[in-house]
């Protein structure tokens, strides 16, 4: 539903025409404009939450012997299934503990792919820190309740490693923070998570799924071994299988939006009124995230207009342009970055996303001098 909206907001028509005659107003060249949103939606662009019963070991003393529990039957069964000798005992041990690991696969992971895998102790265990401990291999899985019953699903990754307890907390303040944790990249995809565009029904059609493909494949394409391919592969008259682009791992709502954005074809677009009527756009602030999203679709031929949203004295102009050119990794979003994600608390996220996404080396550099401000 979301990215409906998205598609609807960003076109305001969904005219197929491309062909510009004398446009005089912003209305007259963005409804000339076809995107790829105007008939097609994303599939596959939800997180999955897989979890699993596990067994943490390595600590010293503060592990505790599990109550009776459905997670405790779970957690010897597992045990006797891989051999574990008089799996009670092991459970006796201060040394162990039972805890739940969690972790929310992100839409397009690959197979062999790893992920952060959190770890808690429930509360009825009497388990007091897991610092110091590691999870033994668990095999995740996803749940759902099912009959009134909670059912476990197919194996999607595998978890295993030490886990970090937050280095600061001395569990005076809080004791639960000493009680869960996070093994990072303890987590392997052992199947691989689609994402695609399943075009609308009265497009459907192997012409639109063709053009959708190659409009897609003009901005974003992977490199592999030398040889570059196009993330977007036509399937059928009705999807079209979509890889992530590695820049936007840790952003994948953003690349189905610019994707969405993408105008479906080149020839016949005034782009030069196009982009006119864009730079417009981002510096109103009220449309200036929605106008950086369509500039970072167009891809190269935008980062003049770009530029130009970070001379606003906006500061969310200012933002929205910074972003969109990070991700097209121009090195003139640095510095707006940096300073946003070291200034401003709620803007902080997005900005430190947008310099990770950067293979710029300015945008390291950045990164690490802000491991030194508070």
């Amino acid at each position: 539903v979301f990215f409906w909206g998205v598609a609807v907001l960003a076109t305001g028509c969904t005219d197929s025409s491309l062909r510009l005659k004398n446009p005089e107003s912003l209305e007259d060249v963005l409804a000339e404009v076809s995107l790829v949103g105007d008939v097609a939606v994303p599939y596959g662009g939800h997180s999955m939450e897989v979890e699993a019963v596990v067994l943490v070991g390595n600590l010293h003393g503060t592990g505790s012997d599990p109550p009776p529990s459905s997670e405790r039957s779970v957690l010897i069964a597992e045990m006797q299934k891989r051999d574990v000798h008089r799996p009670n005992e092991v459970l006796a041990s201060p040394a162990t503990s039972l805890a739940i690991a969690r972790a929310r696969l992100k839409p397009g992971t690959l197979k062999g792919d790893q992920f952060d895998v959190d770890v808690f102790v429930l509360s009825r265990n009497e388990t007091t820190s897991l610092r110091g401990g590691s999870v033994y291999q668990a095999r995740l899985c996803e749940k759902a309740v099912l009959g009134g019953r909670l059912r476990e699903g197919n194996v999607i990754g595998l978890a295993k490693g030490p886990i970090l307890v937050n280095p600061t907390s001395d569990g005076r303040a809080d004791s639960a923070e000493l009680r869960r944790g996070r093994v990072l990249g303890g987590g392997i995809a052992l199947k691989s998570r689609p994402l695609g565009l399943l075009i609308k029904p009265d497009d459907k059609d192997v012409r639109t799924s063709a053009r959708i493909g190659t409009a897609i494949n003009k901005r974003f394409f992977l490199t592999t071994r030398g040889i570059k391919s196009g993330v977007a592969i036509p399937k059928t008259d009705g999807y079209v299988d979509l890889k992530l682009h590695p820049r936007y791992k840790d952003n994948v709502d953003r690349y189905l939006r610019v994707v969405l954005s993408i105008p479906l074809r080149e020839q016949g677009i005034n782009r030069g009124g196009q982009l006119q009527h864009l730079e417009q756009q981002l510096m109103d602030a009220a449309s200036a995230a929605a106008a950086a999203i369509k500039l970072e679709a167009i891809g190269g031929d935008a980062i003049i207009v770009l530029k130009k949203g970070l001379a606003s004295d906006n500061p969310q102009v200012r933002l929205h342009a910074a972003v969109a050119l990070a991700y097209l990794d121009d090195p003139d979003a640095t510095e707006p970055l940096a300073e946003v994600a070291g200034n401003e608390t709620a803007l902080r996220a997005e900005a430190l996303a947008a310099l990770g996404a950067m293979d710029d080396p300015a945008a390291r550099d950045a990164l690490i001098a802000l491991l030194h401000v508070s």
